[in-house]
């Protein structure tokens, strides 16, 4: 399931970074938690931008 997550992660990223509410629908639609996004998103080293919550 990692792979899969960080494949979105990479696929709706742009320059090294994706939006707060990107990465919470990744983790919506992939019936994953937040944490799992971003840990996938450190992975790659893509940085989660205009956090709303306070998740990542």
């Amino acid at each position: 399931m990692q792979d899969k997550i960080q494949e979105e992660v990479k696929k709706k990223s742009r320059n090294g970074r994706i939006p707060c509410p990107v990465a919470r629908k990744i983790a919506q639609e992939l019936s994953v938690s937040y944490k799992e996004v971003g840990m996938a998103a450190d992975a790659l080293k893509i940085k989660i931008t205009d956090c709303e919550l306070g998740c990542f």
